[in-house]
C-alpha cells in the first residue's frame, strides 16, 4: 500500500502535462482536492497544446 501523500493542489501556476496525463483536470488527479475548487477538464489539444484553469488561473503546457 502506497503511503505518497498528494501533492498541495494548485500550488504552482504553470504545469507541464503530457498526452498519458489526458483528459486533462485541474486539479490535477495527484492533487489534495479537499483544499481546492472543483474539477474542471480542460481542452488543452484544441486549444494548441496551452490552457489555462478558469477557476485558479493555472497554465497548463502540453509537452509532448
Amino acid at each position: 500500500m502506497s503511503t505518497a501523500q498528494p501533492q498541495p493542489a494548485n500550488a504552482l501556476k504553470q504545469y507541464e502535462v503530457r498526452r498519458a496525463d489526458l483528459p486533462l483536470s485541474c486539479p490535477l488527479p495527484s492533487m489534495a482536492l479537499w483544499n481546492s475548487h472543483p474539477r474542471v477538464y480542460l481542452p488543452i489539444e484544441s486549444e494548441g497544446g496551452q490552457s489555462d484553469c478558469p477557476y485558479c488561473g493555472s497554465h497548463f503546457v502540453l509537452v509532448d
